[in-house]
């Protein structure tokens, strides 16, 4: 049957009307079901999703930056606004200074002078016989010492043991009249009074109690070494006697250097007293006084005491290294080279 074109035209439009009109009922039905129109899945897949497919993570939290900070609670809490930063400029990198070479200082120590002429130093304690512990002290002193021994005291002949065990010089100390009456020699001593024998006697008594001695010197004496004839009686005991005799100096007008030389005898003279003041700034005064003499005519004799025990031979074994370091030579009176003829 054949169609004319406008009844084909009606009839094209009749199709798109029903189908628009189907379509929009459609739409109007799934909208009051209110449900999901894609077909459901069956038991079996859902199932199998449930079981590989695993549960999502939850999103991590954010990590707070450093420079962000809490929520202010109140007004004083807030923070300060950062300074604004200074702007940045370019700096240059400042020459390395090349470092400058410092001399090390040397330690000052005593400030001793250097020895010249050979410089020997004799060191002698005086007062022996009477303290055993202290004359220990000075007998222990690195370098070799001279004890001069009182005699007829309680630990006379056992001191003059202690210092010939040690290695170092024994000699007599003689008490002899001081010039002052008042003052005591001790026992044994020489008095202005004596004869020629019982000069000999007593001298002869006292070296016996603490030989072998290498010499004596006097102890107090002052008015004894002024008089020129008891100073011959003596010297003539020590001449007889193999020793030498050593000059305190107790006395500026000593005669023991003009008898001495009449007789054509040797003999030694003490030069500083180190214990005059017991203090460590006299001690070092005082050395410092031997030392000028000994570089001069190259030997110095220092008497001591050993009543100074306490803080005398400290203060020498502390000075002893610096001495060595700057060439001083210790010695005993005997082997000192400094005998006067």
């Amino acid at each position: 049957m054949a169609l004319d074109g406008k009844k084909l035209m009606l009839l094209c439009a009749a199709v798109c009307f029903s189908c628009v009109l189907l379509l929009a009922v459609t739409a109007f039905l799934s909208k009051d079901d209110g449900g999901d129109k894609t077909a459901p899945k069956p038991a079996a897949e859902r199932i199998e999703e449930r079981v590989t497919v695993p549960a999502p993570k939850p999103a991590p939290k954010p990590i707070r930056e450093p420079d962000e900070t809490p929520a202010p609670k109140n007004e004083t809490d807030k923070p300060k606004p950062a300074p604004t930063p200074a702007p940045k400029t370019e700096e240059k990198p400042e020459p390395t200074p090349a470092p400058i070479a410092v001399p090390t200082p040397e330690p000052q120590g005593f400030g001793f002078v250097p020895a010249k002429n050979g410089a020997v130093l004799c060191v002698v304690f005086d007062d022996g016989g009477q303290n055993v512990s202290q004359l220990k002290k000075c007998v222990a002193l690195p370098f070799p010492v001279t004890v001069a021994v009182l005699p007829r005291l309680a630990h006379s002949a056992e001191s003059a043991q202690i210092v010939r065990q040690s290695k170092n010089e024994v000699i007599l100390h003689q008490p002899m009249q001081a010039m002052n009456l008042n003052v005591n020699p001790g026992a044994g001593a020489i008095k202005p009074e004596m004869t020629e024998n019982e000069v000999f006697a007593t001298l002869s008594q006292n070296i016996a109690e603490i030989a072998p001695i290498a010499g004596m010197n006097n102890h107090e004496g002052s008015l004894i070494t002024e008089n020129e004839v008891l100073v011959s009686f003596v010297l003539q005991v020590a001449q007889e006697k193999g020793i030498y005799f050593l000059d305190s100096r107790t006395s500026s007008a000593t005669k023991v250097p003009s008898v001495a030389m009449e007789m054509g005898m040797g003999w030694y003279q003490r030069d500083i007293f180190l214990d005059n003041q017991k203090t460590r700034q006299n001690y070092l005064a005082e050395l410092k006084k031997g030392l000028d003499i000994a570089n001069k005519k190259g030997h110095v004799i220092m008497i001591g005491h050993v009543w100074s025990a306490e803080s005398l031979p400290a203060f020498l074994e502390e000075a002893y290294p610096e001495l060595a370091l700057k060439g001083y030579r210790f010695a005993t009176v005997s082997k000192s080279g400094g005998m006067y003829r």
